[in-house]
């Protein structure tokens, strides 16, 4: 596991422990001058508000290269913890989450309503792509930075429709190589799918009586996920490598990509990889043996930016290493 997958994971776990503590050890009641319920309040609000925000600083911000703006999530979040956690007297002082929640119901909404828009442009647009939706994005908010960290991860919901119906997505051009990965197997998509389904089911059964409404959409986010499960196989398995428009694309299933201008590939070659070599180095697709292994490194003139997780978690590469079924063919297509 790389350095900066490990780092965010810490993260996780730690937050998750805080949170969890804050909620457990947490008085009901407070008093000023009784330290036995004023003592875990502080302890609770320097975890919070002080302890979280400098590890997610470090951990994530920092070591991962991430926008400085993402802090504010820390923030955002310990305060509606504060709210639910803390006791009555100083929980009213984060009231103020409870009358933003109209606004922000209301600002959900508007991205619904535009997410809802983006999905039928995207899809009629896609009618005549030759590639990735994502990839056009990417190409006009290039010199934007904001505008394309915000704008990236909506991409992938009409790119999950485009790839998941096959009509859609009959002009895309082929691919070079593939990725060696569990998800292009058919037993692996359909033992997904059915999981999901029972998830779907059991979910709404188990929801129904303590509420209707959110039995439906708890069940129905289960079963809409067969949407994104039929993109993630069909990219796997068709698109994992391809070339367009003088850019090389790299498709790690369906949560990460890359798009690197062949003018920008130094070299390429055949290795005999194994990820305990280097666990810093960014491996995609994985071997026959045990842990990651790769046959084919890629080294590039300047860094190139690896969008993971959906875009949400981007990093900077100097060189990638790759697992694919056909080495010899990639690299003599990337030679030409």
């Amino acid at each position: 596991m790389r350095q900066v997958v490990k780092n965010r994971l810490i993260f996780l776990v730690i937050a998750i422990i805080t949170y969890s503590l804050g909620f457990q050890l947490l008085p009901s009641e407070f008093t000023y001058r009784d330290l036995n319920s004023a003592l875990p309040v502080i302890v609770a609000s320097f975890g919070y508000f002080v302890f979280l925000p400098v590890l997610h600083w470090f951990l994530v911000i920092k070591a991962g290269k991430q926008k400085p703006w993402k802090i504010i999530l820390i923030f955002s979040l310990s305060s509606v913890c504060a709210r639910y956690s803390f006791p009555t007297e100083l929980a009213q002082y984060f009231e103020f989450i409870a009358w933003v929640r109209y606004p922000i119901i209301g600002i959900l909404l508007l991205i619904e309503l535009y997410l809802m828009y983006t999905i039928v442009k995207g899809l009629w647009q896609a009618r005549k792509l030759k590639g990735d939706p994502r990839l056009h994005l990417l190409e006009k908010y290039k010199d934007d930075d904001k505008k394309l960290t915000m704008a990236l991860p909506l991409s992938w919901e009409p790119a999950s429709w485009y790839y998941a119906i096959p009509l859609f997505s009959k002009k895309h051009l082929k691919a070079i190589a593939h990725l060696s990965s569990a998800s292009a197997g058919r037993l692996h998509y359909f033992a997904l799918c059915s999981l999901f389904v029972i998830l779907s089911g059991l979910s709404y059964f188990l929801l129904f009586e303590l509420s209707e409404l959110l039995a439906i959409i708890v069940s129905s986010l289960f079963f809409y996920t067969l949407v994104f499960l039929t993109a993630n196989h069909r990219v796997s398995r068709n698109y994992s490598i391809y070339i367009i428009e003088n850019n090389l694309v790299i498709n790690n299933v369906f949560i990460g990509f890359m798009m690197v201008n062949l003018d920008d590939i130094s070299s390429v070659e055949q290795v005999e990889w194994h990820k305990s070599s280097n666990k810093e180095q960014l491996c995609l697709g994985k071997g026959t043996g045990k842990g990651k292994e790769g046959n084919i490194r890629i080294n590039f003139t300047n860094e190139q930016t690896y969008l993971g997780m959906f875009g949400q978690f981007p990093e900077q590469v100097s060189s990638v290493i790759l697992h694919v079924n056909e080495p010899e063919i990639l690299k003599a297509s990337l030679s030409q």
